[in-house]
């Protein structure tokens, strides 16, 4: 599949600021990049660096005077996905799994999955295999949870939406990642850029680890699982926020795009993943 992705983003300074930006398309195998444009105005020097194992790419820009200042990135981006039979999945024990999962079985700043393994287990306790616990927690968030634009802030937490009931993509993933490590499943953060997502914005999904591979839910159902460009991923939003300031400015405009230009585009969906006993992983 081939997207065309788009952000601008435009600030008011009102002194010196420094700002690192997680917008780039990152590189999988099989993600790729055919051509991409990083720009300022005014112009300000760009310091690219790679953090998460080499794979986050992040933009690092100063800014010393007040004014006005656009950040704009375009790419052209290829991707494919892995779809299986769900009943083909081989569950791994904590004691098998590939190292580079491990980390993702543990508690991190925004997915305190070590204070709700009660209510995980009260929920989903009597489930058999990971797929089938991050599918019945990917449903029950979109059941349970609503989806409330500015409803939550930075510094919320998973335990904050799974008390509020209410959240953005962000918050839903959040929680999804909490409850499924709580139940021994290694889960992970990722950003993206989301065809059909309707606003178009930045879109926030979640990642679990099963024989091998990461097949990726997305609790809010607003866009199709194989419609998705990955920016980031990461323990949860500390590892993969689109900007991090230090400083004051004011976010004036932000505009998000993803265009797909393959015109048979059909729509991968939760809902016809269940139909067909699949799962669907970003490659």
């Amino acid at each position: 599949m081939n997207f065309h992705v788009t952000c601008e983003l435009d600030y008011l300074l009102h002194g010196p600021a420094t700002f690192l930006f997680a917008v780039k398309c990152i590189e999988t195998g099989g993600q790729h990049i055919a051509k991409e444009a990083l720009s300022v105005d005014p112009f300000v020097e760009i310091e690219e660096f790679t953090l998460t194992g080499g794979m986050n790419r992040f933009s690092r820009l100063k800014t010393l005077n007040p004014g006005n200042l656009k950040v704009s990135y375009q790419a052209d981006v290829s991707n494919s996905v892995r779809i299986v039979p769900v009943d083909s999945l081989h569950v791994d024990s904590p004691g098998d799994l590939a190292p580079d999962a491990i980390p993702f079985l543990f508690p991190s700043r925004y997915c305190q999955s070590d204070r709700i393994r009660e209510k995980a287990q009260e929920l989903f306790g009597h489930l058999g295999s990971p797929y089938a616990i991050a599918s019945a927690v990917s449903d029950w968030i979109h059941e349970n949870i609503a989806y409330v634009s500015g409803s939550s802030g930075e510094t919320s937490s998973s335990i904050d939406t799974l008390d509020q009931r209410q959240g953005v993509c962000r918050d839903f993933a959040h929680l999804a990642i909490a409850f499924c490590r709580a139940l021994n499943v290694p889960a992970r953060y990722a950003t993206c850029y989301a065809y059909q997502l309707q606003p178009p914005d930045f879109h926030a999904c979640f990642e679990v680890f099963i024989d091998g591979w990461w097949y990726i839910f997305d609790a809010t159902r607003l866009a199709p699982l194989n419609g998705l460009v990955r920016i980031t991923t990461g323990r949860d939003a500390a590892d993969t926020a689109v900007c991090t300031i230090f400083g004051n400015p004011e976010l004036t405009l932000s505009v998000v795009k993803c265009e797909c230009l393959d015109p048979a585009f059909t729509p991968v969906t939760r809902d016809s993943l269940a139909n067909a006993g699949e799962a669907i992983a970003l490659l």
